[in-house]
């Protein structure tokens, strides 16, 4: 959809004679660093150029009203800025909502109300943070015609507040920074516990990022996702028993090894082990994509799976079964799960001439072994948040 018959739509659906103004935010896949955002490690993720698309006015009555092409069969949800609530019956909608919610919290005064009309081409529950990208859309959106004047990174803030504490999913910040801070032909290395971050130059010389989506959809929020962020959160209060730290991420593999019978309950021992190595494995991954060694980036990736299906357990069966169909395809330098888990996608890392090769091979294994058919999408790295001007 261009943005002239977005622009048409919203004039029709809201019978606005107001100039609507167009923004979107991309998804994300993360090449590495998975459950880490939370436990205050580093994450290397990059924006993604499929979008989430806003076309939004504002309004001077208190009204708020939400429109996706994307999910027409609900309506149109309605509401205004004193009576913000989350609607169970319109899961997308809350995402905006949020985002209006945690403006408000924060003082700044989108009280006057918004007409706003979304559409993606965002794949829906593939682990590639849909949510994120309705998060951002939302706030560019608001940053601009409210002149707000926020930078990028407290819109990145805004978006996980309106997930954490408005839908209720506590998620880190990964998903909403790499949103919003996007930079084409880039990944990001991000310090989740501070917020400083590098651009790293996606250099592959003849490697294909390629997303292999399962189509097990997932909803985290009705997942052992809060689950494991509770059980790490209590490994960590355990080793501050005894230890000076203030996250996972604090921690080496050798500090962990050594003080790691303090934290009394087996799981939670695979949970903060994961937090630690992966934390370490990112940070190497970066160094390798650095120094042009993608051979080392994908056995890097070939253990992040491993680990989260062991250590952290999030994988399943499906995620499972396309990283274990993926390892055995020649040209694959390595492939693991990326995103939340509990369905999805993975990535993989793919040379160029056998990118065909390996869709058909793993369709096949995969959907011998689960009964699911993939979808495959070839990554490029896109810009963040932003305004899209004619």
């Amino acid at each position: 959809m261009d943005t002239q018959m977005l622009k048409q739509k919203f004039s029709e659906i809201f019978a606005a004679p107001k100039q609507a103004r167009l923004f979107c935010a991309p998804a994300r896949v993360n090449l590495i660093g998975e459950h880490t955002d939370y436990n205050g490690g580093h994450v290397f993720p990059c924006a993604l150029t499929f979008n989430t698309y806003v076309a939004a006015a504002k309004r001077n009555d208190g009204k708020i009203r939400l429109y996706s092409l994307n999910f027409e069969e609900t309506g149109m949800a309605e509401t205004d800025t004193t009576r913000i609530v989350r609607d169970s019956a319109r899961t997308w909608a809350n995402y905006p909502l949020g985002v209006f919610w945690a403006l408000l919290q924060r003082k700044l005064p989108v009280h006057h109300g918004a007409d706003m009309l979304f559409w993606g081409d965002v794949p829906l529950g593939a682990g590639l943070s849909s949510s994120a990208s309705i998060e951002l859309a939302t706030a560019a959106a608001l940053n601009a015609l409210f002149g707000f004047g926020l930078p990028q990174t407290e819109l990145a803030k805004i978006g996980q507040e309106a997930e954490n504490q408005f839908v209720g999913m506590n998620c880190g910040i990964m998903d909403q920074f790499a949103s919003a801070m996007g930079k084409k032909d880039h990944a990001i290395l991000l310090d989740c516990q501070t917020l400083q971050y590098q651009y790293a130059p996606l250099n592959l010389h003849g490697i294909s990022i390629l997303i292999c989506n399962t189509n097990k959809p997932h909803n985290l929020i009705e997942s052992k996702y809060n689950e494991r962020r509770a059980q790490s959160e209590h490994a960590l209060k355990q080793l501050q028993s005894k230890l000076d730290i203030s996250s996972l991420g604090d921690l080496t593999e050798e500090m962990f090894e050594q003080n790691k019978m303090l934290i009394t309950d087996p799981a939670e021992r695979k949970r903060a082990k994961h937090a630690v190595y992966e934390n370490r494995r990112t940070l190497l991954a970066a160094q390798k994509l650095a120094q042009g060694d993608l051979q080392a980036f994908g056995k890097l990736m070939n253990a992040s799976h491993i680990s989260l299906r062991d250590d952290y357990e999030v994988t399943g069966p499906e995620l499972d079964a396309m990283a274990a169909a993926a390892w055995k395809q020649s040209g694959v330098l390595g492939a693991r799960m990326t995103g939340g888990g509990f369905g999805g996608c993975a990535v993989a890392l793919v040379k160029n001439e056998a990118v065909e090769t390996f869709k058909r091979n793993v369709a096949r294994e995969y959907e011998a072994a689960t009964g699911y058919k993939p979808d495959f999408y070839i990554a490029s790295a896109g810009d963040g948040a932003r305004e899209l001007k004619d």
